[in-house]
């Protein structure tokens, strides 16, 4: 005998939904979302908010997402090259 789990219902419809296209893309877009929160929270130190209330928080959050946008823009620009004086 090999029991089934009295769960595996739920696990074979989660696994239909796994397979759609529209799963596939909403993971694919999650995934850059939490990778730029990943990096909120261990490069800019997010991890803990230091100041107080909401507006605080809104605040501090606020300017770690600028740091993270202007860091993004500094790529963008070409680094020009050095010329042999």
């Amino acid at each position: 005998k090999v029991p089934r789990s009295i769960h595996e219902k739920a696990r074979d419809v989660a696994r239909d939904i796994a397979k759609t296209d529209a799963y596939v893309r909403s993971r694919r877009e999650r995934k850059k979302i939490e990778m730029l929160f990943a990096h909120l929270k261990r490069i800019l130190r997010l991890d803990r908010l230091r100041l107080r209330g909401p507006l605080g928080a809104r605040d501090e959050f606020l300017l770690a997402a600028t740091a993270q946008n202007l860091r993004k823009l500094a790529k963008l620009i070409p680094i020009p090259a050095l010329q042999p004086a």
